[in-house]
């Protein structure tokens, strides 16, 4: 069923307009669930917890696009977010009730799956930050997805978590490829600062100290000049995560790359007139540069350990 809200809807809206941030339209919205079953492609996990919905990142490949409210907020993806308001509370019964059912087991949970929970509104509604506290207390096994520099804000939050993985979203080592693909999202110079701040930052002596992973994903043309520069930033690094787009065949809503993205390939057909031998070469260059570093591909990569 269609969702109407302000702005993208001819009838009377159900959802108000509460603010603009940036070149955002921000609804606020009270949850029946924040803990989602885990499916599909990290069904290694019991949930996903996605405290917004929307991102103002708008990748050009995202397929969280598909889940928009309605058709018009799915053309109109990365200029609109939809705040859980009352997340952190749903999420602190949800785990009361998880550790009732399995009181020897913490959960694995992904956050997120669907959105950036560091995108800009985070400066402003603090809702990450409210679930991580609350997570604190329940010690699940949690992983982050992000390509956000605020991650580094946490840093504190993190060594709290006895098992804690961080999965910076890096998918591409040439600026102008990231402008290109993915405009509105944070340089990949602040991106790579942000991880390796984590991991600098981190003291063993005050907590627990979490992995570290560079998700290339999907695994964007690298220009020759830049891939020397970006390898070497990559060390340190316990973890990269590779894999190609999704085949757009499948018009899977869980796995489909986007036409913008599709349409963007055309730019790039030195790397995309053999995408198979580019991805090869690129892993090769990674595996023998970086020996120390573990190198995954596709769904293996994205677990816990």
């Amino acid at each position: 069923m269609e969702q109407l809200y302000e702005g993208y809807c001819e009838q009377t809206p159900v959802h108000r307009l509460h603010e603009r941030f940036g070149t955002a339209n921000v609804y606020g919205r009270t949850s029946q669930s924040i803990l989602n079953p885990a499916t599909g492609y990290i069904t290694a996990y019991d949930f996903t917890l996605n405290p917004y919905r929307g991102c103002q990142y708008g990748c050009s490949y995202c397929y969280a696009a598909a889940f928009s409210p309605n058709p018009k907020m799915r053309r109109d993806w990365g200029n609109w977010v939809i705040v859980k308001e009352n997340a952190a509370e749903l999420l602190a019964k949800e785990l009361q009730g998880w550790y009732r059912k399995h009181p020897d087991r913490p959960p694995y949970i992904y956050m997120s799956t669907v959105t950036d929970p560091y995108q800009p509104i985070e400066t402003q509604k603090k809702l990450t930050q409210s679930l991580l506290e609350v997570m604190i207390e329940y010690c699940p096994i949690l992983v982050i997805q992000t390509r956000s520099p605020m991650v580094t804000r946490d840093i504190p939050l993190f060594q709290r978590f006895k098992k804690l993985r961080v999965n910076m979203s890096i998918p591409t080592g040439s600026e102008t490829v990231r402008k290109d693909f993915e405009p509105q999202s944070p340089s990949l110079k602040a991106r790579l600062h942000a991880i390796q701040t984590i991991a600098r930052s981190i003291d063993p002596e005050k907590g627990y100290v979490p992995k570290l992973s560079v998700t290339i994903t999907p695994t964007l043309p690298t220009r020759a000049e830049d891939m020397n520069g970006f390898v070497e930033r990559l060390r340190g690094i316990d973890r990269i995560v590779l894999q190609r787009f999704h085949d757009p065949s499948t018009r899977s809503l869980v796995a489909t790359t986007r036409d913008d993205a599709i349409a963007l390939k055309q730019k790039y057909q030195w790397w995309y007139e053999d995408e198979c031998q580019s991805y090869e070469n690129f892993k090769a260059t990674l595996q023998q540069r970086l020996p120390e570093t573990e190198v995954l591909e596709n769904q293996q990569g994205f677990g816990y350990d």
